[in-house]
């Protein structure tokens, strides 16, 4: 539903039709003017925040333009009722209205019209396409972005200059009001009309096409990254984008949809959006040898059809659900896991993936992720809490949040010794379930409680000069790092992105850098033994493990990753299965401290951060961590190299061999039209004796 506040206006600007009614029925100009006003500045608001609530009041045909109209009939019948019917203002308004709404038309139709002529069949970004192909500036962002609700406000000064008439007497005013409503409609339809023809728009999909083959054949790629998905999904792809940089092979990314394009992190791997199964068909990808999928997605077909290259998938993380173990995998030629564990599962679950077929690459992207120190001197241990989400399905093994999740804080706020508790929900949280929606809430509650508490408490004292120099530091960094974002460009629409999507590599690095700075800085801005609840993307889930002693999770993949860290964890078996049922379905908390809702069990958990060399665990984390993600060496990253080149040549050897087969079926027809008896044919598929008459 929104925030408070925009509850507040929605019901303020539906509460303020009926007002308007009822001023126009009484009748009262200035009632009429400030219920009008309300609804002016409520129905603003809304569209300004984007809310959900206005696309529900269109569901229920009350939409922008009804909501307009409405109040445009509402003020003629005020004129009515204040028994101006004979008067010009009156006829004046309602010609003003007549006209204003059939220049709505052609203002939609240029709108709809610059927006499809200027939608690109394909979309990039570091693809050179701007000196192969003319792509114009984009028209002003003031005449496209909300270009309806500009409009439509327009009728603002008529409606102000017919009420003054009406309030002063004076038809002079009013019909000033509707003369300026009608003349800034008909200029900013007018403002439109040089977009949709001539230079002003880009070239036609063939050419476009045609641009981007020509990229490709002077680019040569050689591994693709395929990803379809919702904007929601974005960070699947997200999470492969620093190891397609560091790949040996060229690399490229190959999208389904504009949102994703639009969700993608910063990258200098080339990026190709192709939301036309056509069109990606059409592609010249002759060159590449590999393509790689992180996601089981119907839009897979389209790549998976080609036969010269070689098929992967690689997933997006690794866990024990069932999405590990898609029965779909079966459709490529290999399948690429972490470790061990990996190739286990499929030979468990039996869904036709051949162990032959599945190769162990690591997971190169936890190479951030730094491995058990100990607790460093003269700090407090951190116990980090990332619970996941509650999942779609409603089961209750999904996530502590729910019911453990109040039982886990309040034991590590009451630690003694003490520790500090940094939590960090999944960013899901509470989109399905009103209960974990509200056990956030209240988990977030006991954590801020429970820092301005040990903020008072004499035994933490606090380090001001070196926080306000830290505070300083992110001030200064996010400065710079806002300067960046904008000098890439704010582009004006796709085709403008695409012409000058080529990303400065040495910004990129800038940021990267500044960034590494910032989480340092943000770490130190405040004491090392302050409870923190941290939302947003940063600072990131792995730092947030770097910066921890220990963490409490639930089944997904945050905890085979933070495995890689080889620290202690515990996991909450929130069904209550049994610890025994919850190890042997879970692989991943095999040696983990196991959870029941009542988080009794942390004790052991604490017990393993204060004092390591009494951690029952220890051992078995290094054999799980190995078991789970592979070994040390070789590193991961060239582990997945290996893997990349292997296959590759895996599919230059099958495109070598049908081409050779391809060469002695045509010398061997070749040779039988030499030597073929003059007046008798070839035989060809279908004869059954191979032998004809001229």
């Amino acid at each position: 539903m929104g925030s408070a506040a925009e509850l507040a206006a929605a019901v303020l600007m539906v509460a303020g039709f009926p007002a308007l009614m009822l001023a126009a029925l009484v009748p009262s100009v200035p009632a009429f003017a400030a219920a009008a006003a309300v609804t002016y500045l409520a129905d603003h608001y809304l569209h300004r925040k984007g809310s959900y609530l206005i696309n529900r009041l269109g569901k229920v045909r009350a939409g922008l333009s009804i909501r307009f109209l409405i109040r445009q009939l509402l003020l003629v019948l005020l004129l009515a009722r204040l028994s101006l019917a004979d008067n010009l203002i009156y006829y004046g308004a309602i010609a003003c209205f007549i006209a204003f709404y059939g220049l709505q038309a052609p203002h939609g139709a240029l709108v709809q019209l610059i927006r499809n002529r200027r939608r690109m069949p394909v979309a990039t970004r570091n693809v050179d396409l701007k000196s192969r192909i003319r792509i114009p500036d984009a028209p002003p962002r003031r005449l496209l972005h909300r270009s309806a609700e500009k409009m439509l406000h327009l009728d603002l000064a008529a409606v102000v200059g017919i009420l003054l008439a009406a309030q002063l007497k004076s038809s002079l005013i009013g019909f000033a009001g509707i003369g300026v409503t009608v003349a800034l409609a008909t200029l900013y339809v007018l403002a439109l009309v040089p977009y949709v023809r001539g230079r002003r728009i880009p070239p036609k999909a063939e050419g476009v096409l045609a641009a981007v083959d020509d990229w490709l054949g002077e680019y040569k790629p050689e591994t693709v990254l395929y990803f379809s998905g919702s904007k929601d999904s974005a960070y699947q792809v997200n999470m492969w984008l620093d190891t397609m940089e560091k790949l040996d092979s060229k690399p490229l990314i190959i999208l389904r949809e504009r949102v994703i394009l639009n969700n993608l992190a910063p990258t200098t791997v080339p990026v190709i959006c192709v939301p036309g199964g056509v069109h990606l068909m059409n592609l010249d990808l002759s060159t590449v040898r590999v393509a790689l999928y992180a996601a089981n997605v119907g839009k897979n077909i389209h790549l998976l059809r080609v036969p010269t290259m070689k098929h992967v998938f690689i997933g997006h993380g690794d866990s024990d659900k069932l999405a590990s173990v898609n029965p779909f995998s079966k459709v490529y030629d290999e399948v690429w896991t972490a470790g061990r564990a990996g190739r286990d599962r499929y030979a468990i679950a039996d869904v036709g993936v051949r162990d032959d077929d599945i190769v162990e690459v690591g997971r190169p992207q936890l190479a951030p992720i730094q491995t058990w120190q100990g607790v460093p001197e003269g700090r407090i241990p951190t116990v980090l809490y990332a619970p996941t989400w509650e999942g779609w399905d409603g089961n209750p093994g999904n996530t502590s949040i729910v019911l453990a999740g109040e039982n886990i804080v309040r034991k590590l706020v009451a630690a003694d010794p003490p520790v500090r508790v940094l939590y960090k929900p999944h960013p899901f949280t509470g989109t399905v379930s009103k209960e974990a929606g509200a056990a956030h809430q209240r988990i977030t509650a006991l954590v801020r409680k429970a820092a301005a508490e040990r903020a008072l408490d004499p035994r933490f004292v606090a380090d001001t000069a070196v926080q306000a120099q830290a505070k300083d530091e992110l001030a200064r960094i996010e400065a710079r790092l806002a300067q960046l974002a904008g000098t890439g460009g704010d582009r004006g629409d796709e085709a403008e992105a695409t012409r000058d999507g080529v990303l400065d590599v040495a910004r990129h690095e800038e940021a990267a850098r500044l960034r590494a700075e910032w989480n340092d800085a943000y770490w130190r801005s405040f004491p090392s033994w302050e409870h923190r609840v941290i939302t947003g993307p940063e600072p990131r889930l792995y730092d947030c493990f770097n910066v921890s002693e220990a963490m409490v999770s639930d089944i997904s993949s945050v905890v085979s990753d933070f495995i890689a860290s080889g620290k202690p964890y515990a996991v909450t078996d929130s069904a209550e299965v049994g610890a025994e049922e919850f190890k042997r379905n879970n692989t991943a908390v095999r040696a983990a401290v196991i959870l029941s809702n009542s988080a009794n069990e942390l004790g052991e958990l604490l017990s393993a951060v204060r004092d390591p060399a009494a951690d029952p665990l220890a051992e078995d984390r290094k054999e799980l961590k190995q078991y789970l993600l592979g070994p040390d060496e070789p590193t991961s990253l060239q582990q997945f190299n290996t893997a990349v080149a292997n296959l590759a040549l895996k599919a230059e050897t099958r495109n070598v061999g049908q081409q050779s087969r391809d060469a002695a079926a045509l010398a061997q027809a070749e040779a039988e039209l030499a030597n073929a008896v003059p007046g008798q044919r070839v035989s060809t598929a279908g004869d059954t004796d191979g032998v004809g008459t001229g």
